[in-house]
């Protein structure tokens, strides 16, 4: 299983971007996806998931109302749209895909495979 990030970019306080997830080997539907970021000097973190059934989605409390996970089932893809961003954003986000419990579906233990970062950088 492969998994491609990309969308990243500059973008101001205040902007838009969304980050796709391409996933190859296995259908997306197969697992909980997952989205995590890392700043430079922090600990990689939780931002968003999407469940393998039934498609519930959970986020980290930082991007609540501002962050939408989803999936596109028929094109093998996920979707990180993000508005209203700040400069607290800033980080390389990486997609997962894993079999995740709830207990962990906010943990990096949680996921199997991940793609390469792609990085996010909101200027203030």
């Amino acid at each position: 299983v492969q998994l491609q990030a990309s969308g990243g970019g500059l973008v101001q306080a205040g902007g838009s971007l969304r980050l796709s997830c391409a996933i190859s080997g296995r259908t997306v539907s197969s697992y909980t996806m997952g989205w995590f970021r890392q700043a430079p000097g922090k600990e990689r973190e939780f931002v968003a998931a999407v469940r393998q059934s039934g498609g519930r989605t959970y986020y980290a409390e930082s991007v609540k109302s501002r962050f939408t996970i989803s999936r596109d089932n028929a094109k093998n893809m996920v979707y990180l749209q993000m508005n209203s961003l700040k400069p607290e954003d800033t980080a390389a986000y990486y997609c997962a895909a894993g079999n995740s419990i709830l207990s962990s579906i906010a943990t990096s233990a949680g996921y199997v495979h991940w793609g390469q970062g792609t990085q996010v950088t909101v200027s203030s």
